[in-house]
């Protein structure tokens, strides 16, 4: 089962650069995406519904184009849930969960902190609730996997200039101490399991200063997965050779 997720800021924008093309043709089993900036109605039906596909949307509920996640799957889901059920943080349409017999899969556009003390307090209330929300399903014995674009960089490996930024969201000591938290609660960041010293590897670059090209970039996009199901990983790829957005596609390979 070949799983990717993409942050592929705005699909209708994405489209038109050929990224949806690009999963066609990839044919994943699972396609993840983010920030989708679009509700399900103002998308072209072979968007909306693309052929060998179920599809399921979470948009934002007050501000149009923003926000939003959608995930496409050839296999249907036992269940699926919109929302960690706190009303004013499922209201920017973040989360959907999709219940398959043998584990839980998480679609997550986290909240960016930036724009004053507001909003990164917003974004810690919301990584404390998906945080309360996963543990209540390993509680109750489901594995699972979450993914998508977490708005922080773990570690000084996960960004090209640390230093510089640590006084900046994304990299501020309570964001990582948050993704501490996600591991000393067993769920295993899967690129760094394969890949626990690998540097200069980046899921997004500013485009406004054309840090792409330089590979000034930061690891915000993520798979995490519950220990149990590691054995069933074979690979994670950042496919940092995908255009299409100014972030890139991840993708895990799972028996």
């Amino acid at each position: 089962m070949r799983i990717i997720s993409w942050n592929v800021n705005g699909l209708r924008a994405n489209v038109k650069k050929g990224g949806f093309d690009w999963f066609l043709n990839e044919s994943p089993d699972i396609f993840c995406i983010q920030e989708v900036k679009a509700e399900a109605e103002q998308l072209e039906e072979g968007v909306r519904h693309p052929a060998g596909y179920f599809s399921y949307f979470d948009h934002s509920k007050g501000r149009k184009g923003y926000s939003g996640v959608a995930v496409y799957t050839k296999v249907e889901p036992t269940k699926v849930e919109y929302g960690l059920g706190v009303s004013d943080l499922d209201q920017e349409g973040r989360f959907l969960a999709l219940y398959f017999p043998d584990f839980v899969l998480l679609n997550i556009y986290f909240p960016n902190g930036g724009g004053g003390p507001e909003r990164l307090a917003f974004k810690m209330r919301y990584y404390e609730a998906f945080l309360k929300y996963i543990n209540k399903l390993k509680k109750s014995g489901k594995q699972i996997i979450f993914c998508g674009d977490v708005n922080t960089a773990h570690t000084e490996i996960d960004l090209a200039r640390p230093k510089e930024n640590e006084n900046n969201t994304g990299f501020l000591p309570e964001e990582r101490a948050w993704l501490d938290q996600v591991v000393a609660d067993g769920y295993v960041d899967v690129f760094r399991h394969f890949f626990p010293g690998v540097k200069d590897k980046y899921t997004y670059w500013d485009m406004k200063t054309f840090a792409r090209e330089r590979n000034v970039g930061w690891r915000i996009d993520y798979f995490f997965a519950s220990a149990g199901l590691l054995p069933r990983i074979d690979k994670m790829k950042i496919l940092d050779e995908i255009l299409g957005s100014d972030h890139c596609p991840i993708e895990i390979d799972m028996r």
